[in-house]
C-alpha cells in the first residue's frame, strides 16, 4: 500500500502511531487534525486498515459485504467509499476463469422430473441440492461433492475424493443425513443434475430408503442448480484460487476449514439478510435476534 510520502513518511498504522506517541487512537487523530494532517488520506487510513483485516479473513468479499462487515464492527461507511478505497489501494480480487466438467448425462439411468420449478422454499430441510466440482492439485485433479440446504445456504455434507464416483456423492449425502439426523426431513426434495452419480441405483435407493423425493435438473439448463453453482463460485474464489494445493491432504484440510469455519459460520449472504448460514439457522430457531 502506498501513502503520500510527504504527509505520511512511513506507512505506520494509526494504532502503532498512537502507541509511540503515548496517546489514545482518538488522541492521535485529534493531533493529526490539529497539525494539518486532516486530509482525505488521513480520514481514509483507519478505514483501509479495518478493510484489510476483513479482506484477510474473507478474501473474496466484495465492496458491499465489506461495508456491511464494517457496519457490524461499528464503522458505518458508505459502500461507494469502500469501493473507491478498494480501487485506490488495489484491494480487489483478481478472479481466474474456470470451466469444470463433472457431469456425464449420457447414460441409461432413470432421470427424474425437476420438482423445483416455481418452488419457493419456506423452511430448512425442504430442498437439498447436490453437485460436483473439480479442484486442481500440483499434479492431479480431485473432486468435491457437496450437499446444500438451499433455504439456509448451509453446506451440510461434503466429500473430497480422487474419484468422480457414486461413492463420493454418497459420502456427502451420508454426512448430510448424519448432520440433520435430529431434524424432521419429511417432504424433503433432493435436487441434483442428471449425472451418473446422482441417477445411479445406489444413490437413488439411498434417497428412497429415507423417504426423500428425487429431483433432477433439466438437460443443458445449468441454472436449475444455481445454488450449488453459487457455492462452488464462492469456494473457488475465496479459498481454492488463493491457495495452490500440492497434496490431497492440503486440499482436504483447507476446504474443511473454509466450509466449516468460514462459509457456514461467518460468511455473510445477501440472500440471508447478511447473516451467515449458521446465524440464519439460529435466527429461525429463535436463538438470536
Amino acid at each position: 500500500m502506498i501513502w503520500d510520502n510527504q504527509r505520511f513518511p512511513a506507512p505506520v498504522p494509526a494504532k502503532e502511531s498512537a502507541r509511540l506517541m503515548n496517546v489514545s487512537k482518538s488522541g492521535y487523530y485529534a493531533w493529526a487534525r490539529n497539525n494539518g494532517y486532516d486530509s482525505r488520506e488521513a480520514r481514509d487510513r483507519p478505514v483501509v486498515e479495518d478493510m484489510m483485516k476483513i479482506i484477510h479473513e474473507f478474501p473474496g468479499y466484495g465492496y458491499r459485504r465489506i461495508a456491511r462487515q464494517l457496519k457490524k464492527q461499528g464503522n458505518t461507511v458508505n459502500h461507494k467509499r469502500v469501493l473507491r478505497l478498494m480501487r485506490e489501494n488495489n484491494l480487489q480480487f483478481r478472479r481466474k476463469k474456470f470451466s469444470p466438467i463433472t457431469t456425464d448425462s449420457e447414460h441409461n439411468n432413470p432421470v427424474y422430473p425437476n420438482l423445483l420449478c416455481g418452488l419457493k422454499t419456506e423452511r430448512p430441510n425442504q430442498v437439498w441440492a447436490a453437485d460436483f466440482t473439480y479442484i486442481q492439485l500440483g499434479k492431479e485433479y480431485v473432486y468435491l461433492a457437496v450437499e446444500l440446504d438451499i433455504h439456509t445456504r448451509c453446506c451440510i455434507g461434503w466429500s473430497l475424493s480422487r474419484s468422480l464416483s457414486t461413492e463420493t456423492a454418497l459420502d456427502a449425502l451420508q454426512m448430510a443425513l448424519y448432520n440433520r439426523q435430529d431434524d424432521d426431513i419429511s417432504g424433503l426434495i433432493h435436487h441434483s443434475d442428471r449425472g451418473t452419480q446422482y441417477t445411479s441405483f445406489a444413490f437413488t435407493q439411498c434417497l428412497r430408503d429415507h423417504g426423500i423425493q428425487i429431483s433432477n435438473s433439466r438437460k443443458a439448463v445449468p441454472t436449475d442448480n444455481a445454488y450449488a453453482e453459487s457455492f462452488f463460485k464462492t469456494l473457488k474464489y475465496e479459498e481454492v484460487y488463493l491457495n495452490e494445493y500440492e497434496t490431497f491432504e492440503d486440499a482436504w484440510d483447507n476446504i474443511q476449514a473454509f466450509i466449516e469455519g468460514v462459509y457456514n459460520s461467518k460468511r455473510m449472504h445477501s440472500g440471508l439478510g447478511y447473516l451467515s448460514p449458521k446465524e440464519f439457522e439460529q435466527k429461525l430457531k429463535g436463538e438470536i435476534i
